[in-house]
């Protein structure tokens, strides 16, 4: 709070701090150093926070096998667009076909947008619920507000699969029902959707974004992928660390980036991922493949997408 030094580099002692991992600090803080002073036998088993490093992340993702067809890799389910913002649909499947899984099913209105630009989505005029089986759900991005789209919202709450929320689905469900879901249930809200979540400013997330990702993770009983220039991804289990993702730029932040990262993430949860990983490998492949894409230059959303492969290499390698 208040004025602040931003430093080149810091130094710390022990461990690292949690201010020193998240924004707003963070980016005052500089090149990092830890120093071994011994403290190792008085810290808590359990951290509060985890950064997820390459090979963690590689240990993660999916790899069919002999036997794998794209069924038994797992079909995500893609609920997104309208006739105002049908590119949001191409941007999601964008995500969600290079994630993993074996197949995409699209359901909206942005069907023939999806098909010309993704000619292997298998596309469904609704309901969802009628869709065909998929193994998660992603629902939300450029959904609009209309009653079509809460019903949609709706109708993927009530499937008995993974579920991730995103964007206008966020503003369109119901806390009740998402509480009440047996299933797991993904939330990738930014600063100003976690504020109207959770009824305060959006000013209150921003300069504490820890304790509000703890916070909808309770209040919400699900995994919470808090994104901005810091990306936190928090369990409803209060005794599990809240992971920090590590990668990214700043020109990650544009248009339709966040429509990639929730397709990406419904992937791997398709895939078979646990919800905590799965928002957790997608948001470090999502930051690499912009570091990629743009390399130090503006880049677009359709330029993360397409970069995620040489993202999952790169991890891989």
């Amino acid at each position: 709070l208040g004025d602040a030094v931003r430093a080149d580099a810091t130094v710390t002692f022990g461990t690292y701090k949690p201010g020193l991992l998240i924004d707003p600090a963070a980016e005052r803080a500089g090149a990092l150093h830890l120093v071994d002073i011994g403290l190792g036998p008085e810290l808590p088993d359990i951290p509060d926070l985890e950064v997820l490093q390459y090979a963690d992340v590689a240990a993660l993702l999916p790899v069919p096998g002999a036997e794998s067809d794209k069924y038994r890799r797992g079909v995500v389910g893609v609920v997104a667009g309208s006739a105002r913002y049908p590119g949001a649909a191409v941007l999601a499947v964008s995500g969600a076909l290079r994630g993993g899984a074996g197949a995409v099913r699209y359901v909206g209105p942005g069907a023939d947008a999806v098909i010309a630009r993704h000619p292997e989505t298998l596309v469904h005029p609704g309901p969802p619920s009628k869709a065909g089986r998929v193994q998660a759900w992603v629902v939300g991005p450029g959904l609009g507000d209309g009653a079509e789209a809460a019903e949609a919202v709706r109708d993927v709450l009530a499937a008995e699969v993974a579920v991730l929320v995103d964007a206008d689905g966020l503003r369109l469900l119901d806390a009740g029902a998402v509480r009440a879901r047996t299933a797991p249930t993904v939330l990738t809200p930014h600063a100003g959707e976690a504020a109207a979540l959770l009824g305060v400013p959006r000013e209150e997330i921003e300069a504490g974004r820890l304790a509000a990702v703890r916070e909808l993770a309770a209040r919400y009983r699900a995994t919470v992928l808090l994104k901005g220039s810091t990306t936190l991804v928090a369990a409803d289990d209060p005794g599990t660390p809240v992971r920090v993702n590590p990668t990214g730029t700043s020109w990650l932040a544009t248009a339709g980036s966040g429509d990639v990262l929730s397709g990406l993430t419904g992937s791997l949860l398709a895939a078979g991922l646990a919800p905590r990983d799965a928002a957790s490998a997608a948001a470090h492949l999502h930051g690499l493949a912009a570091r990629h894409a743009s390399d130090g230059s503006p880049v677009a959303a359709q330029d993360v997408a397409e970069a995620i492969p040489a993202a999952w290499r790169d991890v891989r390698a």
